[in-house]
């Protein structure tokens, strides 16, 4: 799987449904306000002026987000983006940096850029110091960096999906993030009566602010188990991460329905009347998130009980971690596989003539847990695969055995993208591959059948 190939449809909606969220986050949404009434006052331009201004406007915001993706690939490539990514330092690091942007939300403490910065540049056109484009241009820009604390995590995530392909993934997926998130700002500015239409900010947006602190939380716990698979703890384990969330949704639940108040909150429910017991009214717009919240967290609480819990598993560690490495020449019904030693699976193989299955894998890769816990755990998915001799080959560990393989798996298959799956014969020779994640059981078990052909 080479280039655009590695692009999947569903790294495509995850960029575009990051960038539509962005949108909803308290760092953008009030500057809404801002960014409109600033093409109202040169609204009296030529309506082919206007226009272009917008559009530089939508450029600016597009290309700043993109030269981010661009400068990833250029500096570092898929092979380093991928070991950054999976890198323990780094992952205590992002977790840390959403630790802080979640106390932030949370109201801890404040971060913001000075919107008088976009003040400034408005001064500047209208005395003639800067054209109409320029303006327009730098607008776009400064509105990126203004917003970049609440969107921080949304292109951090994106950025780590990218780390699983090839390099132009970081350059697409912050394309498309840009494109979403800057599409409502042109049509604003385009339009700019709609403004008076939407809702002022107020206590529902220091709900939505605190959901958000509530969630990068959640994201700290899935950081700190990458590390820890890393490093091997076997601390953050599958349970632990997922009782972490069942835990915050919980708490998410309790706050949602007026149960506590976060720092400087004066009031949960703005200018409505307390109830006869003296707690917040609660209404609608908060009772139903908070019963969606408790309904996500007694789902979530079925994981803990042995429950598969489909796609939402390939973001959380495997269960019962790491699989051991195995040395007995038996394959018992349940999948057994050597852990980074391909040349003891090939003796094997020669001894059992049986043919081997690699899978080419990685400690952070979340496709690579979505195969495991809804592919490989189907039966007749197991049945076929208990036919070969099993290899799992990590490529993104810390250590010379992790690049060697990466290497190998570039060098022999044209790619470092993951999940690969290859199925060679006792003596090494490639007979097919699979590349990527599928949803399809029947494409699965053809490559299989192929691979025993």
């Amino acid at each position: 799987m080479n280039g655009a190939a590695g692009i999947s449809a569903a790294f495509i909606w995850l960029a575009a449904t990051a960038g539509a969220l962005s949108l909803l986050t308290p760092c953008v949404f009030p500057m809404v306000p801002i960014t409109v009434s600033y093409f109202l006052r040169h609204a009296n331009t030529s309506r082919t002026r206007a226009f272009t201004a917008v559009a530089v406007f939508g450029l600016g915001i597009v290309v700043t987000f993109t030269a981010l993706g661009v400068s990833v690939a250029a500096l570092v490539g898929a092979a380093g983006l991928m070991r950054f990514a999976a890198n323990a330092w780094v992952n205590l690091a992002i977790a840390a940096i959403f630790l802080a942007l979640a106390l932030n939300l949370l109201g801890f403490y404040e971060l913001s850029v000075s919107s008088g910065l976009l003040g400034r540049i408005d001064s500047a056109t209208r005395d003639g110091h800067l054209s109409d484009t320029a303006s327009a241009l730098l607008m776009g820009v400064l509105f990126t960096l203004t917003s970049f604390t609440c969107t921080a995590p949304f292109i951090g995530t994106l950025l780590v999906a990218a780390s699983q392909g090839e390099w132009q993934r970081p350059i697409v997926g912050m394309l498309v993030y840009a494109i979403v998130f800057a599409l409502p700002f042109i049509v604003l500015a385009t339009v700019p009566r709609w403004i008076s239409q939407l809702p002022r900010s107020g206590a529902w947006l220091n709900r939505i602010k605190a959901v958000m602190g509530f969630v990068e939380l959640a994201a700290v716990a899935k950081f700190i188990s990458n590390a820890d698979l890393v490093w091997h703890w076997n601390i953050f384990t599958h349970d632990v991460v997922l009782a972490v969330w069942v835990a915050l949704t919980l708490i998410v639940t309790f706050y949602l329905l007026g149960a506590f108040r976060l720092p400087h909150e004066p009031s949960l429910d703005g200018n409505a009347a307390p109830s006869a017991r003296g707690l917040p009214h609660i209404g609608p717009a908060r009772a139903l998130p908070a019963l969606v919240f408790l309904a996500l967290g007694m789902w979530l609480a079925t994981g803990l009980t042995g429950s598969t819990l489909g796609t939402l598993e390939s973001f959380l560690p495997p269960v019962g971690g790491d699989p051991p490495p195995v040395n007995s020449a038996d394959v018992p019904a349940e999948l057994q596989w050597r852990l980074n030693d391909l040349p003891a699976a090939l003796i094997l193989a020669r001894q059992q003539n049986r043919r081997v299955f690699i899978d080419f894998t990685g400690y952070t890769c979340t496709n690579c847990r979505w195969m495991e816990a809804n592919m490989f755990t189907r039966p007749e998915i197991k049945v076929a695969m208990n036919r070969f001799v099993l290899a799992r080959l990590y490529t993104d560990g810390d250590g010379d055995i992790y690049d060697k393989q990466q290497v190998m798996q570039q060098q022999r298959f044209g790619t470092i993208a993951l999940p690969l799956y290859a199925i060679v014969d006792p003596d090494g020779k490639t007979v097919t591959t699979f590349a990527g994640l599928t949803r399809s059981p029947n494409a699965f078990l053809s490559f299989l059948a192929t691979g025993l052909e």
